[in-house]
């Protein structure tokens, strides 16, 4: 088994007649709303609404398909210059439309009596949100001739550089043990059983960054100063306030969920501390032992082993999960193994056009590739529920966005702990379970406060390779505290971490520690109300695209602007860490 998913439910290739019958059927498309935009003066406002629906949700099918196969086959080989070319081919054609769904916005912007015209019709009923919002966008929005200029701009600026980080930080490789290693296949190693192996693979993984370190912070620098850019033009005061406002996310939420993080913070730092002991350590964990396994975790699953176990867990939970998890693995929707060229982590794409999904991930046989592809899976749920919504209805912002994999973690995490038969077994799970607990908190926190300084400072100065390493250092040891040894931390996470480079978007960061806390708070319901829970789960993931995160909540009885929902959610994680300094104690280094 090769374990590549396939995407030919897409198309064959690019010689596919399917794949060209839809590039030309999105030219036509694009022709249509051009010459659309043209004579809106010509018919009516519900004429005109309908025509702008119906063009839009065209334009929507048939894009996301063309975009999907090539970015995956793109993700899956960087090096593949025939995917980097098509791309760059939609992007362009895509652009060509800028101007004419800016006079859409704006046309829709001056609809006086749109809740009377919503009332008029089914179609407006379905998209009152899509509309409402529509007409609040307007606000930020250019004009149209600006607006196209833009789109095509940023092909050559923030989205290159953007591909440029994806290029370097999946060709660049570093000597480990004489061999040429990857730096996904480097990382793989940080969660190796012996201590020397992932000392040695820390500190080879350092070597390749510092290779591509200088290109990696003219890429930064440049995307955050077209972010910078375009929220002047817009008018947003800053990018945080522009990333709040496409989450739709209020700052008093965002005010609430740090607050709690930072008050609980001290009790992660304690994990860290009993953790760092247990492996011989005094002064507190070092960065390459963050990941080290502890207790007996030495299960390793086969692919076909990990579909039953996943099959078997949720199907206590959900048949309909059931269901997707053996066509996820059955349809070849998943690329599992590291392989050259290959981008590393793990993400799912949702396809709604042919109501699947794709997922990469990176995957070794452990039990935490296991609860990877149960993350991911759990993402494949939530496209699956918003499928059902109309093509303009599928988008979800980016705190919602984490909310049905975190929710999965949960799900695998709790069901192991209640399995496990020894102290040494439950001690690896307790140990997986804090650690990215950890990560969802600490680490997060140290991303935000370093891209907050990055957007504060891009407004006058470019920043060096050296400064911005500096800056992750600081920020990590704000977020870590006493818990990690302060001389091996890692200068290169702002490398390394590809959501600093979205072109689209800045603080991609938050919404993994509001999705992992809201999906904690959301399985405690879960827990106290079982499968009566699940109705109101899923018209709360099918409500994330047309409805404030403080609206979605609340469809499940919970205030995200207090602080008080947050603390419950990380304080349910102290019975855990208490458990886990009890075993640590007596936990033995040659053990390992």
């Amino acid at each position: 088994m090769n374990g590549e998913w396939s995407l030919e439910a897409l198309y064959t290739g690019y010689d596919d007649p399917v794949y060209l019958a839809d590039l030309e059927k999105a030219e036509i498309i694009g022709e249509k709303i051009n010459l659309f935009s043209q004579s809106l003066s010509e018919r009516s406002e519900k004429e005109n609404l309908l025509g702008i629906l119906s063009l839009l949700e065209q334009d929507e099918e048939v894009y996301e398909k063309l975009f999907s196969f090539c970015s995956l086959k793109q993700e899956a080989d960087t090096t593949d210059a025939k995917s980097a070319s098509y791309l760059g081919q939609l992007m362009q054609m895509n652009s060509k439309t800028a101007k004419a769904k800016a006079a859409f916005v704006l046309y829709i912007s001056k609809i006086t009596q749109l809740e009377v015209l919503i009332e008029q019709e089914p179609m407006f009923k379905e998209y009152a949100d899509y509309l409402k919002q529509a007409q609040l966008n307007a606000r930020y929005l250019l004009s149209e001739e600006v607006e196209e200029a833009l789109a095509k701009y940023s092909m050559s600026g923030a989205h290159a550089w953007a591909d440029l980080q994806a290029f370097l930080t999946s060709s660049v490789k570093a000597e480990y043990e004489g061999k040429k290693l990857t730096l996904s296949a480097l990382r793989n190693l940080a969660y190796d059983s012996q201590a020397l192996v992932r000392k040695k693979a820390y500190e080879a993984e350092l070597t390749a960054y510092d290779q591509i370190k200088d290109a990696a912070a003219f890429a930064l620098n440049s995307i955050k100063m077209q972010t910078w850019s375009e929220c002047e033009l817009r008018g947003f005061a800053s990018p945080l306030e522009k990333t709040l406002y496409e989450s739709r996310m209020q700052k008093q939420t965002l005010d609430a969920l740090i607050e709690a993080m930072r008050e609980y913070m001290p009790k992660l730092h304690r994990y860290l501390r009993a953790k760092g002991k247990a492996l011989g350590h005094e002064n507190g964990l070092p960065w390459y032992d963050l990941f080290a396994p502890m207790g007996k975790s030495d299960k390793k699953f086969t692919v076909e082993q990990t579909k039953e176990k996943l099959q078997y867990i949720f199907g206590k939970f959900n048949s309909r999960m059931v269901d997707m998890i053996s066509r996820a693995f059955d349809e070849k929707w998943i690329d599992f193994y590291p392989r050259e060229g290959k981008v590393g982590g793990a993400f799912c794409a949702g396809i709604s056009s042919i109501r699947q999904f794709r997922i990469l991930t990176n995957f070794d046989g452990s039990f935490s590739s296991l609860t990877t592809l149960a993350h991911e899976l759990g993402h494949g749920y939530h496209d699956f529920i918003v499928q059902d919504n109309r093509p303009l209805n599928r988008s979800y912002s980016m705190p919602v966005a984490e909310t049905a994999s975190t929710f999965n973690e949960n799900i695998v995490l709790e069901e192991a702990l209640t399995e496990a038969d020894s102290d040494e077994e439950k001690l690896a799970l307790l140990e997986n379970e804090l650690m990215e607990v950890t990560q969802v908190i600490c680490d997060i926190y140290s991303r935000f406060i370093f891209e907050y300084e990055v957007c504060e400072r891009r407004k006058d100065e470019f920043m060096f390779a050296d400064q911005l390493c500096k800056m992750m250092l600081d920020a990590q040891k704000e977020a870590y505290g006493d818990g990690l040894e302060k001389e091996t931390l890692h200068p290169y996470m702002w490398v390394c971490k590809s959501h600093y480079y979205d072109a689209d978007l800045a603080f991609y960061n938050f919404p993994y520690a509001f999705g992992g806390l809201f999906a904690r708070g959301l399985y405690a319901k879960y827990c106290k109300e079982g499968k009566n829970f699940l109705p109101q789960y899923d018209e709360m993931l099918r409500r994330t695209p047309i409805a404030s995160v403080e609206e979605v909540a609340r469809t499940c009885g919970i205030d995200l602007t207090k602080k008080d929902f947050w603390l419950n959610s990380l304080q349910s994680y102290t019975p855990a860490i208490e458990e886990f300094e009890r075993l640590a104690g007596g936990y033995k280094k040659d053990a390992r």
